[in-house]
Order: structure tokens, then sequence, then C-alpha cells
């Protein structure tokens, strides 16, 4: 199951303090598979591979401007959250979830598949997404016109460059996805442009990407004035996410029914993470000790 839920505006520090909260409670069993839905005021965040270069505004402007720079632990280089932003956070053990393949998932299945999310969730708007060869995230291409319940595209045609001419002209990236996996809990997530203002891209070189188009779902759809509030974006893309992992999607409807619930929850540990013997370097260290029996 995911649990979902919507809290609006959120600071950057709260929302890194929300993920690390949410990560332990997963972690424990306390909590299924969570997805915080939210938007950031401007901010500016550096991947644990970022050059500081690619900012490209002084320290002076982003001041003038209140845009606060965080250097965090997930993966890509630097990026953009602002207002009008939809930001997703899947606090998810991956332990729980499966691999097309069958297996087990692991973190570039977990990026595909939100990448995937993603595009339903563009293609349900009528825009033409998909990935691009060697880039993590979605990029926009031309719109089909309407409302299309469709899945979008897998990928978009053209040199597979951001720069380059495919049919729906030269690719655009609506959204950027970065995670941090730590004990098979994933933090970070995905910044899906709404109805941002996509000027802030200016402030940087998005993802480190020289000639990197940016564009927003206000300026891909054909009706711009139909799109709905974030809030609602928010649990369409609750839905997209439940479709691709092939999980149910329960919307919380607050923070503190979350907590709540956590604290009601007797702690859970995957059964196929309890060995089935004791290990033999375990046994060595018991030596002639009684050795431990298991209820």
């Amino acid at each position: 199951m995911i649990q979902s839920l919507y809290l609006g505006r959120v600071s950057y520090d709260e929302g890194l303090r929300l993920q690390a909260e949410m990560a332990t409670l997963v972690a424990a069993g306390r909590l299924q598979n969570v997805l915080l839905l939210l938007e950031h005021p401007p901010v500016l965040t550096l991947g644990r591979n970022a050059d500081r270069s690619n900012i490209l505004a002084s320290e002076d402007l982003l001041a003038r401007r209140g845009v606060a720079v965080h250097e965090i632990n997930r993966g890509g280089d630097v990026t953009y959250h602002g207002p009008g932003q939809l930001v997703g956070y899947p606090i998810f053990d991956l332990r729980t979830l499966r691999a097309p393949s069958g297996g087990r998932m692991g973190p570039v299945d977990f990026v595909r598949g939100m990448e995937e999310a993603l595009i339903r969730l563009c293609g349900g708007y009528g825009v033409r997404a998909g990935r691009i060869c060697g880039l993590t995230g979605v990029w926009c291409g031309q719109s089909t016109g309407g409302r299309d319940q469709g899945s979008g595209i897998s990928s978009l045609t053209g040199e597979n460059l951001p720069n380059q001419t495919g049919s729906g002209g030269p690719a655009r990236k609506i959204a950027a996805i970065g995670i941090h996996v730590a004990r098979g809990i994933t933090s970070h997530g995905f910044a899906f442009n709404v109805t941002t203002d996509l000027e802030d891209f200016a402030l940087i070189v998005p993802c480190g990407i020289a000639d990197h188009a940016v564009t927003s779902l206000e300026r891909e759809v054909e009706n711009p004035e139909g799109l709905p509030t974030l809030q609602d974006l928010a649990h369409q893309a609750a839905r997209c996410f439940g479709q691709v992992f092939g999980e149910q999607v329960l919307a919380v409807e607050s923070l503190a029914a979350l907590r709540a619930q956590a604290q009601a929850a007797p702690p859970q540990y995957p059964a196929e993470d309890t060995p089935l013997q004791v290990p033999a370097e375990v046994e060595r260290l018991l030596g002639g000790a009684e050795r431990p029996t298991r209820a």
C-alpha cells in the first residue's frame, strides 16, 4: 500500500525533517510506503555530485530574491524548487516492491517507475512525454491535443539529446528526479513543473546540462485555464504511482493522522530479512555457550 499525503507549501528544512521522520517509521515497519506531496518556497538544491559552478546567480542576487541553497545527499546535480511545482518525496521500502523482471526492485528500476508515473500524469492532460536515453527525468515533445488517458510514450524521437528536434520539436524537461537510498528506504524524489515560473531556472544550469530546455504543464497543455489545483494534481500523481508500482493508494488526511497510525502500529520487519539458521560466524563466536532459541 502507498499512503499519500498532500502537505501544501512546506519549507525545505521542514521537508528534509519530515523525510527523515517518515524514513525511520517505514524502516521500523510502523508505516507502509509513504508518498509526501507538497511545494516549496524558492530553493536551489545541490546533489551529491553537483558542481557549484552550475549556480549562475551570485549569492547577493539569491539573497535579494529569497532563494535558499541546500547541499543534500540525493543523486543528480543542481535543481530548482519553487511555487507552482509539485514535489514528491516517496519514502518507500524497496524490499516491498517488485521490479518488472519479477525480482526485488532496485534503485534504477525505482527511478524508471517514477518516470513512468509522471509520463502517465502528463498523458492524462494530452501532453506527449517520455524519457531520453542516458538522462534521468521526464521530457515533453508535441502535445497530442485534448485530454488523453493513455500512458504517454516511453521515449522521445530525435537523437536522444535535450537540444535535438523530434516530431514534437526540441525536448523540454518537465520533471527532475533524484533519490537517495539507505537500508532499502528511498528519500528525495521528483519535482514536476505545473505552473512554475520558468524564468527562475535561469538562476542555474538545470541538472548540470548545458542548453537545458525546461517547461511546465501549464505551458504544454492546450487549455491552461483548465488545470486543476496543485492539491488535485497531487492526488492524480499518487494514483499514477499506485498504477505503476502495483500498489493500492490510500490518501491520508493529515500528518497528525499518519503519526497516530505509526504510534499505534507495532514494529514489523520483513520475514525475508530473518536468517533461517544461525550464521556460521555466530556459531563460532558462541563456542560452547548455550545457543539462543527463537520463539
